[in-house]
């Protein structure tokens, strides 16, 4: 699909990494097939993430930094680098006039917002944590929407939001509502914990599940995604303690396995958290304790209110601790299905068409 020469235009601002990008694109995509032009603002290292977009997409590179890397002099040539990428930014909104532009997060959508605020076109920000990242939190008093994927997200004073969700992909979608059931027979559960945060989570639940009865053991069947790194020693201990699991660096069907499984362990990702809440799965949630602001606790935070998750703070994780919150689900149907049930009941299955909406009205405002 070539880009479009007609049609108003929506400028998506976005940084480079996975988070920022995947509900940028479902954006694009969304807003593509409603008759929009659509074009994505990001830096060189962003670029390299926009392979995914549609090829209707245009892809206008601007200068732009961080404070976070670097040493002296490169953290001193930040403010000059981005106002490199303000004013070549101006300048492409000045030659095609977007009709909204919208920013995802990353400093290298700091360009385009700003250009946008001088121009005093409209601007929105979606955020997709419970925790406002840094650009989004200096921008979300001056835009005129802000869009949050996680709910409740602690926002700055003053500022209102509205919760359209996080996007999620089509094999989520295509098992959204999967009916849930605790069989007389073996129990599944899958255990994923991202790259950055799946080492800790590959020493304490072997042992917690080694640690169980024997009848449990024997109807348990895993699925638990390990750093390849860390595969051996996992596959090991679920051997020895003789439970049958499947160990891998990376699932290509997490959705599947959501729907098939019993209970979910994981990491508290944003994504995650919405492909979990729009299958409608139990789960024990243990936030990545390095993550900025503290956001996966954040992210965690509605489904334990809404009794649809237990959480386990990554420095209170131990074996014993996690048998409790594994006994509480597994060995209690009732409250396991009344889990899966809260945690549907929190899900966004429609948070694209939501985002959708908040783009269009703001056009019309």
């Amino acid at each position: 699909m070539t880009a479009r020469t007609d049609g108003p235009l929506l400028l998506i601002a976005a940084g480079g990494t996975g988070g920022h990008m995947f509900p940028a694109q479902a954006l694009a995509e969304a807003m593509i097939a409603r008759g929009w032009r659509v074009k994505l603002s990001t830096d060189d290292r962003g670029a390299r993430y926009a392979g995914n977009f549609p090829e209707a997409v245009v892809v206008e590179r601007v200068a732009s930094a961080t404070f976070a890397r670097g040493g002296l002099l490169a953290r001193a040539a930040v403010p000059l680098r981005i106002g490199r990428g303000v004013l070549s930014a101006w300048r492409k909104m000045r030659a095609d006039r977007p009709a909204v532009v919208v920013g995802f997060g990353g400093y290298p959508s700091i360009p385009a917002l700003t250009a946008a605020g001088m121009l005093r076109l409209p601007r929105m920000i979606h955020e997709q944590n419970g925790v406002l990242g840094r650009v989004n939190r200096i921008f979300a008093p001056k835009v005129d929407r802000v869009a949050c994927g996680i709910w409740p997200t602690d926002l700055p004073r003053g500022v209102s939001a509205v919760h359209t969700g996080n996007p999620v992909r089509q094999s989520v979608l295509d098992r959204a509502a999967a009916p849930y059931a605790m069989p007389d027979g073996p129990l599944e559960v899958l255990v994923i914990g991202g790259s950055q945060g799946a080492h800790v989570l590959s020493r304490v639940v072997p042992d917690a599940f080694g640690r169980l009865p024997r009848h449990m053991r024997e109807r348990l069947r895993i699925s638990h995604q390990a750093r390849a790194e860390d595969a051996d020693a996992v596959i090991r201990a679920y051997r020895d303690s003789a439970i049958a699991a499947e160990v891998r660096p990376f699932f290509e069907d997490v959705p599947e396995r959501i729907a098939a499984a019993q209970l979910v362990i994981s990491r508290s990702g944003a994504s995650s958290v919405a492909d979990i809440t729009v299958i409608g799965r139990p789960s024990i949630l243990i936030p990545f304790a390095a993550a900025a602001g503290d956001h996966q606790t954040a992210n965690a935070r509605g489904l334990v209110q809404g009794q649809a998750a237990s959480i386990i703070p990554e420095a209170q994780l131990d074996a014993p601790t996690l048998i409790e919150h594994i006994t509480a689900i597994l060995n209690q149907p009732e409250a396991a299905r009344r889990m899966a049930a809260n945690a549907l009941a929190l899900g966004r299955p429609d948070a694209t068409q939501r985002l959708v909406e908040v783009v269009e009205e703001l056009r019309t405002s």
